[in-house]
């Protein structure tokens, strides 16, 4: 894939993932009514807002882990608003989950090769006829110690996947999701119970990815995240986008101060609203 560069304007870029007039109800509760969302491709974008925002809920109804009442999305050109999330997961659009979704009684190499795709040996009929899979485990088993080394968790690959901390967990996850060979890597918090030692090393993970030209679309609620690390900025507050962009516009956009400031006081974004506004003075 061609690298793109980070420097330009995310809005210019084609979207790969657009979604439209997207409704999901719980017992009469609309918890997204999204009219329209688009994710740039090639870049990084952040899907933030406060808690009970739909953030986690729009990202499981794009991914298919859950169905709207309303609504289509299409990703690459594609409709998949009807498609289940394996088949979503085959065309390229892999997503990773808050609470790590490790298999702890397999060893790290076993849980990187449950997410290559392709694997004819996972047939019933020719998993009796071993030299119909030789070659693909073998290229499967290849990539996953390459990706483990990359991650530097080539040392554990032996190791229960219980054994690995929270931080080490995350990064297991992200490397199996790399395993599909995704266009677009959905991570929901991918820092989240990450101790600050393995922070640095997952947002390096991230933007190297950018930078091999896949897309990403990551929830977050650390604002310096995702004012390091994003091009794109999505912003939800009671199930709706309500604003949109570049970083430093967003995060000092008067909607997205109210939604943060009137529901949990974010420290975070308050530090960056200060700053900008201490900059504005300035000049």
């Amino acid at each position: 894939m061609p690298a793109v560069d980070p420097t330009a304007n995310p809005t210019a870029a084609e979207p790969i993932l657009t979604a439209d007039g997207l409704v999901r109800r719980f017992n009469g509760l609309v918890a997204v009514d999204v009219d329209h969302l688009e994710v740039p491709r090639g870049r990084i974008t952040a899907l933030i807002g406060p808690n009970g925002a739909g953030k986690t809920t729009t990202f499981n109804l794009l991914a298919g882990f859950d169905r709207p009442d309303e609504g289509r999305w299409s990703f690459d050109g594609r409709d998949i608003h009807h498609l289940p999330a394996h088949r979503i997961a085959r065309l390229g659009m892999v997503r990773t989950f808050q609470l790590t979704r490790v298999l702890g009684r397999l060893s790290v190499l076993d849980n990187m090769l449950l997410g290559a795709g392709d694997q004819p040996g996972e047939q019933l009929r020719r998993a009796l006829l071993p030299w119909t899979w030789r070659a693909a485990r073998a290229e499967a088993t290849e990539r996953a110690h390459e990706l483990l080394a990359r991650f530097t968790l080539d040392a554990k690959a032996g190791d229960l996947a219980a054994s690995l901390s929270g931080g080490q967990r995350k990064l297991l996850e992200m490397a199996r999701a790399l395993m599909a060979r995704p266009t677009l890597l959905m991570l929901d918090e991918p820092m989240a119970g990450v101790n600050p030692a393995l922070t640095q090393s997952l947002l390096d993970h991230v933007l190297a990815l950018r930078d091999e030209g896949i897309t990403v679309l990551f929830v977050e609620h650390d604002m310096h995240v995702v004012k390091h690390i994003a091009d794109h900025v999505i912003v939800m507050a009671d199930g709706r986008v309500i604003a949109e962009g570049a970083p430093r516009e967003v995060l000092t956009d008067d909607r997205v101060v109210d939604a943060y400031l009137g529901s949990h006081h974010d420290t975070d974004l308050r530090q960056i609203i200060a700053a900008r506004a201490a900059e504005r003075s300035a000049s």
